[in-house]
């Protein structure tokens, strides 16, 4: 171990005993300890070969007695023991920026928060603006260092719901000067890839170099790239790279067609121009023998001149979408006004902010004619999940309520954990009582690919099951998606009429649209859920249709599209 490391332990030993509430005198030792070593001339390693660690000012026996464990062991006994102390998830809570550990033991002692995914539950319920010196920007300031640190982990791409923030942030602040006609969004953003590397955007505008100096003088800019007469290029707070065109009107359509990408899908579209006998850039279409240039200045003009239909943005990825317009088979892909009701959805009864009158009334104001409560099984024990007991009296209270409701229905469900052996955690008598039963991997993640599958298979054989919930486990930033044999599941998903679920969380999004794709492919039907824990997590459903058009998903592929009767008929449930 070097200077650094041993320094750095040190200091960790110190949040770990402050967040214990230790003595401060030991805790300021173990602080001062690690300030003296970051400032010697000389590696300790060298002093302890010459024996000369006694002559290391300003740290006492004691700490000198622990240097000399992690040069030999690579830590010491007092840290191992700590450790084992303190819930493993603290650790990570204390290493996110404006987090110590007095505030990690508040959330920890008050919210029984144990990890950074408890912790960003939390913030997005609105449970820690409760505490005492917290508050509303406190718990966003939280949640954006805790994206800040999964982008570092994703290789620096940015979750789609957070790049589309900032990309809406920067929209409206450019839409203020009067310079600037309009600004769209482009890129990979605009095909509404679940992760993007970076934002592309597009002014409209006939002042274009006054247009430039208004993007790389905004207020959160950190650091300009380039600033050209018509270009530029930006790092935008939160890490993100922001690249901005100016354009003008005669050419705005090819423009944004070219930037919107793909890169595959422009290539082919440059050979079908070449076929015609024009060349194709962001500028328009050049007639190869005459030179002359023709603009468009709509998006579809880009299309029409080709002999193809308007291509929705997230299709255009080279996946078989030139040849399906030029055949006329392009998807009628799915909207969200298709959305007939949210099958995933969490109460008070297990670890939902809301209750299920709450969620009804919020269901009814986004004109749904049902709801699926789906509150947790008992085995996922941190998310409060329900005793079997527990359970019955969940599907009383929804058969009481639904005698109040007359505008929506509200079917009686569960979120039931697959153990690691396959089974589930209710019995079938139990799961038979439900109106919907949805399925899901909480636990045992790290299970081999062979041993992950049989399990999920297992799943989808019980007769009583409907719909595995985020099928391939993944949350970015936090864990990629178990090992899986995805060919499989959506094979035994066809075979036993099973639903997969699109989870709209923009934390997950999962299955993604290759998954998804495949699945329609196999004639598997999808479900669109938002897996809701608070009333405004309904409106994520928008990212999980977002996934659901770059899947080529169209009405008759997504399970809630079906009206109520639909419904009922296809989950074998009454209606009344």
């Amino acid at each position: 171990m070097d200077n650094i490391q041993i320094a750095e332990m040190f200091n960790r030993m110190a949040r770990l005993l402050e967040f214990k509430g230790e003595n401060q005198f030991k805790i300021r030792a173990y602080i001062n300890a690690a300030r003296s070593i970051k400032g010697l001339d000389e590696e300790l390693k060298v002093l302890y070969i010459n024996r000369k660690i006694d002559s290391v000012p300003g740290i006492g026996e004691a700490l000198k007695g622990k240097i000399v464990e992690m040069l030999e062991t690579g830590s010491f006994d007092t840290y191992e023991r700590t450790v084992k102390e303190v819930p493993s998830g603290i650790i990570d809570i204390m290493n996110i920026p404006g987090i110590g550990p007095k505030m990690a033991r508040l959330f920890y002692e008050k919210l029984g928060v144990r990890s950074i995914d408890e912790l960003s539950i939390a913030a997005r319920e609105h449970r820690i603006r409760r505490l005492p010196r917290m508050g509303e920007k406190q718990e966003e300031k939280i949640l954006r260092s805790i994206a800040r640190m999964q982008l570092d982990k994703d290789h620096g791409r940015h979750p789609i719901a957070l790049a589309m923030e900032i990309a809406k942030e920067i929209k409206e602040e450019l839409c203020l000067e009067p310079h600037i006609e309009n600004v769209v969004i482009a890129g990979s953003l605009r095909r509404k890839q679940d992760t993007v590397g970076d934002i592309d955007l597009i002014a409209v505008s006939d002042e274009p170099e006054k247009t430039i100096l208004s993007f790389v003088n905004m207020k959160r800019v950190e650091e300009v790239l380039e600033s050209g007469k018509s270009n530029g290029s930006v790092i935008y707070s939160k890490n993100f790279h922001v690249d901005l065109r100016v354009v003008e009107k005669t050419h705005y359509g090819s423009m944004l067609q070219h930037f919107t990408g793909s890169k595959e899908h422009n290539i082919h579209l440059r050979k079908l121009a070449l076929l015609k006998g024009y060349s194709l850039n962001e500028y328009g279409f050049t007639d190869k023998n005459t030179g002359k240039l023709i603009e468009c200045n709509l998006e579809k003009d880009v299309y029409n001149f080709l002999g193809l239909e308007f291509m929705p943005p997230e299709l255009r990825e080279d996946r078989g979408e030139i040849e399906a317009s030029l055949t006329g088979k392009l998807p009628r892909l799915i909207e969200r006004k298709d959305i007939k009701g949210d099958l995933h959805v969490h109460s008070t009864w297990s670890d939902g902010v809301n209750t299920i009158e709450e969620l009804a009334e919020a269901a009814i104001q986004r004109g749904y004619e049902y709801i699926a409560i789906t509150d947790h099984s008992h085995s996922t024990g941190i998310a409060n999940g329900l005793s079997e007991k527990r359970l019955l009296e969940h599907i009383d209270e929804v058969e009481r309520l639904n005698e109040e409701y007359e505008d929506i229905k509200i079917l009686s469900g569960t979120e039931c954990d697959i153990r690691a052996d396959g089974k589930l955690d209710y019995s079938n008598d139990l799961l038979q009582q439900l109106d919907i039963v949805i399925v899901a991997v909480h636990s045992g993640v790290d299970q081999d690919r062979n041993r992950m599958t049989k399990r999920i298979v297992a799943a989808l054989e019980n007769e009583h099951v409907d719909i595995i919930a985020h099928p391939t486990g993944r949350k970015f930033g936090k864990r990629p998606a178990y090992d899986v044999d995805m060919d499989k599941i959506i094979t035994v998903a066809n075979d036993n009429e099973k639903t997969l679920e699109i989870n709209s969380s923009p934390w997950r999004l999962d299955l993604n649209d290759t998954n998804a794709r495949k699945a329609k492919d196999h004639g598997v039907m999808l479900a669109i859920n938002t897996d809701t824990h608070a009333i405004d997590h309904f409106d994520n459903i928008d990212f999980g249709i977002d996934v659901a058009r770059r899947a080529w998903l169209e009405t008759d592929d997504v399970l809630n599209t079906m009206n109520l009767k639909q419904l009922c008929s296809r989950l074998g449930i009454s209606k009344e």
